[in-house]
């Protein structure tokens, strides 16, 4: 009989075999709830005929409720020291591989022809350190790649951030960075308890599902891009005044308010009151004036 390696006693047992010290600057708080570890990989909807990509696999807590639903299991770790741990907890499932990297730098399309060949249903799922959330939710978001969603545990006022609609306080430029690539929804929240060592925030359980198509159409993406970042740039300042000091030229101002209007949208509202329609609108009237080189 196999013991799930998420609970406080296996845990603290796998830990002093190895003499594991947690590393602050790795962000690394281990799960110790098998029942909130069967949820995320519930939320996910993993089949036998499923591949996931996971980030962090710290002891394989997760990993493992994910190879045990799974067809295949790819982890990304970027702590050596987790390496022979990893082997040891995880010899009972044939499924996983370990790959010894940053994610961030790794070339996910690569790695994902390589381990999921003939497997058409792809997932992320991870515990994510939150000092790298957003980087790695925006690598797995803008490389467009054959994923059907992404399931992960993160600080619950970043998921509800990504989850926010217009006009709320929550709602800014990490909001429309994410819903334009996909559907955000929150489905879980998790306490501080169940996490060695404790974090001081709660967490919460995010699920994307990715679009067929971006939630909008514009001609320039990077430019759509830069233009909802200009306006979030200063919250307290209208979308006028923020896209004058950080799209510029300042000389230009006449053609924002131009573009402004031609897009409908008041140049005295603020970023957060605006939607992604509105946005891309206001993204190619600006384009009109202010062509890319």
């Amino acid at each position: 009989m196999i013991k799930d390696i998420a609970t406080p006693a296996r845990t603290k047992e796998i830990l002093n075999k190895y003499g594991f010290s947690f590393k602050k600057s790795l962000g690394q708080n281990f799960l110790i709830d098998t029942n909130v570890l069967r949820n995320i990989v519930g939320s996910a909807d993993i089949t036998e005929n499923t591949g996931v990509i996971e980030v962090g696999p710290g002891i394989g807590a997760l990993t493992e409720q994910l190879a045990k639903r799974a067809k295949k299991v790819v982890s990304f770790e970027i702590d050596q020291r987790l390496l022979p741990v990893l082997e040891d907890t995880l010899s009972p499932y044939d499924n996983v591989s370990i790959i010894h990297s940053d994610v961030l730098k790794a070339d996910l399309q690569q790695a994902i022809e390589e381990n999921f060949q003939g497997i058409e249903d792809i997932m992320v799922v991870a515990n994510l350190p939150y000092y790298v959330t957003t980087p790695i939710l925006m690598k797995f978001l803008e490389e467009h790649l054959p994923i059907r969603g992404i399931v992960v545990m993160i600080q619950a006022e970043v998921a509800d951030r990504i989850a926010a609609k217009p006009g709320t306080k929550e709602y800014g430029a990490l909001s429309i960075a994410a819903q334009y690539f996909a559907k955000a929804e929150r489905v879980l929240t998790v306490p501080a308890t169940v996490f060695v060592p404790q974090p001081r925030v709660d967490s919460a359980v995010l699920r994307l599902t990715i679009r067929e198509e971006p939630a909008v159409t514009v001609s320039d993406e990077s430019y759509f891009f830069q233009v909802f970042h200009a306006c979030f740039a200063n919250r307290r300042k209208t979308i006028l005044n923020n896209l004058v000091h950080n799209l510029g030229p300042k000389e230009r101002k006449q053609d924002i308010e131009e573009a402004l209007n031609e897009a409908g949208i008041d140049p005295k509202r603020r970023g957060e009151t605006l939607s992604l329609e509105e946005f891309a609108s206001l993204s190619e009237s600006l384009l009109k004036r202010f062509p890319r080189s």
